[in-house]
């Protein structure tokens, strides 16, 4: 069992962060590299889903560690509050378009796991209801890695106290700023319901095993996010087609 209250928000001590950020800079180059080759090769494809608590820095991985790829190959969806026409719909109505072709990796920034941890939290949906998502979304994942799709799930791990100082950051820093709305400061007091929901679908849909990546210092969080990715390309044997004249 995954138990979020007993995994630091912080680095190991032996991690440095000028060592660090200097090597996120070698697996960029490294990833640009598997990403054609994933794209050439056209067996497989790559669906990375970010999860995490409000200021978690689910933006951020995607600029710092996903942003050297060739961009005609990476795709980012963003799953905001399900709008009037999509609530007519099955819950997993608006996810599947977005699924990655063949030879293309996808980042869901926020995904169809908010459409259990936001009633979770809320109380929105009966215990039966969230059982019944919280199996199709089992299903669909088993689904989607039989038809060659990597699926590679984050959850960003912060601190309730980092999460306060990201939040005033937003308020202080003019380029930060634009994100930040009076409804941030209600975010904090609901820090430990939101991380039992997290514990509960963690667990319950982890026949995919979730990476739970300590974020509270955005260098390693960057790192740690970029190697995982390419740890696991690798293990995917990719390959160049033979040339035909």
């Amino acid at each position: 069992m995954v138990e979020l209250d007993k995994i630091s928000t912080l680095p190991p001590e032996s991690a440095v962060k000028e060592e660090y950020t200097q090597q996120l800079s070698g697996l960029r180059n490294e990833l640009f590299q598997l990403q054609n080759k994933l794209y050439a090769d056209g067996r497989y494809s790559v669906l990375i889903v970010l999860q995490g608590l409000d200021t978690s820095g689910k933006d951020g991985t995607i600029r710092h560690a996903f942003s050297g790829m060739n961009p005609q190959g990476v795709q980012v969806t963003s799953f905001k509050k399900p709008t009037e026409d999509e609530m007519k719909h099955d819950f997993l109505w608006r996810v599947y378009p977005h699924f990655p072709a063949k030879g293309m990796i996808r980042v869901f920034n926020r995904s169809y796991y908010e459409d259990i941890l936001v009633p979770t939290v809320n109380q929105s949906l009966s215990d039966e209801i969230l059982q019944h998502r919280t199996s199709l979304i089992n299903e669909l994942e088993h689904h989607l890695t039989a038809s060659n799709t990597l699926i590679l799930k984050y959850y960003l791990h912060i601190s309730s106290e980092e999460q306060k100082e990201r939040i005033e950051d937003r308020k202080a820093k003019p380029h930060k700023r634009w994100k930040y709305a009076r409804e941030d400061e209600k975010i904090p007091l609901q820090w430990d319901d939101y991380q039992q929901a997290y514990h509960t679908v963690i667990n319950k849909c982890n026949d995919i095993p979730w990476h739970i990546i300590p974020s509270d210092k955005r260098w390693y969080r960057n790192h740690t996010a970029a190697k995982i990715l390419l740890d696991e390309l690798q293990k995917l044997d990719l390959r160049y087609p033979d040339w035909k004249e």
